[in-house]
């Protein structure tokens, strides 16, 4: 690709979120090698909020949530625009509706919808990790596996909410990764000269999130 014609327009960004202890990390890392594989220059924007609990040894407190959230789309537009390396796809391990949606769980506030959901609306692909990898205490960074459930249904909520579109990546190990692969596939299918396709979940008739642990991560034309 033409470097000139990839720094005049910004990278394709995957919006990786989830619940905790669901793979996001882990997929994030592993997407952006196999992407680099295939050819693409593509960076991982890892999770702001991790850095910022290790350097402070705690949780962050009610009135520091903005601030983290505006940091981690901050990195992410930045690297979708940088001019020294030029991008071709940006992986970002959360977004700012992470930090929304843990704010209104946690602190019972709202006030971090709305930038947050305009920061997302920059998604060009949203993979939504399922809850079906067993949960595993990271220090700080967890509350508990209770917590998982109602993150899941806060997140979504928004989303579909927005009317944000949504891939569901489950499926263990490879299967993942696979799972990514094929939303990834499918929305450059979905790029121009033909209309972008946006995506949702699908989980039979009920919309229950358990019904995903069957499938390898479903999605669906809205």
């Amino acid at each position: 690709m033409n470097p000139g014609l990839r720094a005049a327009r910004p990278a394709a960004l995957i919006a990786i979120v989830g619940a905790e202890s669901c793979g996001k990390s882990t997929l994030a890392r592993a997407l952006t090698a196999r992407l680099r594989a295939d050819g693409l220059e593509a960076v991982c924007i890892d999770e702001y909020l991790r850095e910022f609990c290790e350097q402070h040894g705690r949780t962050p407190r009610p009135d520091e949530q903005a601030a983290i959230a505006a940091e981690q789309s901050r990195r992410i537009a930045a690297a979708r625009q940088s001019r020294l390396l030029p991008v071709d796809v940006v992986v970002a391990d959360t977004t700012a509706l992470m930090t929304a949606v843990y704010s209104e769980l946690i602190f019972d506030d709202r006030s971090l919808h709305e930038a947050a959901l305009a920061a997302h609306r920059q998604a060009d692909l949203t993979l939504l990790m399922a809850t079906d990898l067993p949960w595993v205490a990271d220090g700080l960074q967890r509350d508990g596996p209770q917590v998982r459930a109602p993150v899941d249904r806060l997140l979504r909520g928004l989303l579909l909410g927005a009317g944000l579109g949504f891939s569901v990546i489950a499926g263990q190990g490879e299967a993942r990764l696979q799972a990514a692969l094929s939303a990834w596939e499918a929305w450059q299918r979905g790029r121009s000269p033909k209309p972008k396709i946006r995506w949702n979940h699908v989980c039979g008739r009920c919309g229950d999130p358990a019904c995903e642990r069957h499938g390898l991560g479903q999605s669906a034309r809205m």
